[in-house]
């Protein structure tokens, strides 16, 4: 502690970061990511000047090692006990480099024909989604539930070129191709002739297997059906068809136009050519995909919410104040915002349900919701929405 009471930054940092780390590492040893992919993840996916186990070679492996131990013997939490392959890491001389980085070096290839796509939803998310794709040559077709709605996607993708634009990063002559390969529609039945249909609509299970059924029946047998749901089963999105070897996870980051990271999430039954189409067109519309398998948090949310959720019970303990925490961790842990600047913009209730999501699957006590958490989302302080959150914004 210092002086005042409040624990030293760097001490901070290695209180949040240390867990992150041995959580990458069994996400690794669990065979549930590549190396190389669980690395690009959360640097496209969040900025992060490296990935988590690149961060844990730069720091050695036998110093975080012996750090999680200490930790472990001091608060008993099964999350600070250093992952087997740490250990045998450690034992060996050997570091994450040495492991093999997952890419058979061969560039995906696209498996079915995509020409025409669709795009079900009218949000922020599926406005971007439509832009990515267009922008990329793509005649696109996108579905929402009145003209209004619809008239809102040509609108919002109109003022994102227009701002690129003014960047000069786009010209008037490329501005009219794009709108040009936009069609809106109200009805789903328009969608019949795409080769790939991504859903981009409400987190509710039920209104996506309703989508994903309605879908099954209209659209081609040649049709990829893809899902943006960044917490929901895909495979309960597929049982809703008769071609669950077609449903696959299709997880843009928000701005879809500005993050380069796709996570692209098969269920046990997605087909090999499915999976290879999808992550080469992702190349081509010029993102980076990583591939992960179905269950809860694909790769992102399984280690940045937890390391979040950390960080409020670590405020809660009266360690340090939220600034500190924040300060803290750009600085010594070289993220690009604090974990309460990052909460508030993604929304304290997205967290929230999030991170209930992440115990109900890994059952992990340490997982559970810390409780201001709980009680900022009960006291509608969402976050930059709501003008108040961790911090105030009005």
């Amino acid at each position: 502690m210092t002086e005042t009471g409040q624990t030293p930054p760097e001490q901070i940092a290695r209180t949040l970061v240390l867990p992150y780390l041995n959580h990458a590492v069994r996400m690794y040893e669990a065979a549930y990511a590549s190396r190389a992919d669980i690395d690009a993840a959360m640097r496209f996916g969040c900025g992060y000047p490296v990935g988590p186990l690149a961060m844990l070679d730069e720091l050695g492996p036998q110093v975080v090692r012996d750090q999680l131990a200490a930790r472990f013997a001091e608060t008993g939490d099964n999350l600070h006990r250093p992952a087997d392959l740490l250990e045998k890491l450690v034992a060996e001389g050997r570091t994450f480099a040495d492991e093999p980085s997952g890419s058979d070096g061969q560039e995906p290839q696209l498996r079915h024909q995509i020409g025409r796509i669709g795009v079900v939803g009218t949000g922020t998310m599926a406005s971007g989604i439509v832009e990515v794709f267009a922008k990329s040559g793509y005649d696109v077709v996108y579905v929402g539930r009145t003209d209004d709605k619809v008239a809102g996607v040509r609108a919002a993708i109109e003022k994102s070129l227009d701002k690129a634009i003014a960047r000069g990063k786009l010209d008037e002559a490329t501005k009219s191709e794009v709108l040009g390969r936009l069609t809106g529609a109200t009805s789903r039945e328009d969608l019949a002739d795409a080769d790939l249909v991504v859903e981009a609509i409400a987190e509710e299970l039920a209104v996506k297997t309703q989508l994903f059924a309605d879908l099954d029946r209209i659209c081609k047998e040649t049709a990829i059906l893809a899902t943006t749901t960044s917490s929901l089963p895909i495979a309960e999105c597929a049982s809703a068809t008769s071609r669950p070897e077609s449903v696959i996870g299709m997880h843009f980051f928000n701005p879809a136009p500005v993050m380069k990271l796709v996570e692209v999430v098969t269920t046990e039954l997605t087909a090999a050519e499915v999976d290879e189409t999808v992550r080469a067109l992702c190349a081509q519309v010029g993102k980076v995909a990583v591939s992960c398998s179905d269950r809860a948090g694909f790769i992102v949310n399984a280690l940045l919410f937890p390391y979040l959720n950390d960080a409020v019970s670590l405020h809660e303990s009266g360690a340090a104040d939220l600034d500190t925490i924040d300060a803290a961790i750009k600085e010594h842990a070289g993220f690009p915002m604090g974990p309460f600047q990052l909460l508030d913009v993604v929304g304290n209730d997205v967290s929230l349900a999030i991170q209930r999501e992440l115990y109900a699957e890994f059952k992990e006590p340490g997982f559970a919701p810390a409780p201001l958490l709980e009680q900022l989302v009960a006291d509608g302080r969402l976050g930059r929405k709501t003008g108040q959150g961790f911090h105030d914004y009005r």
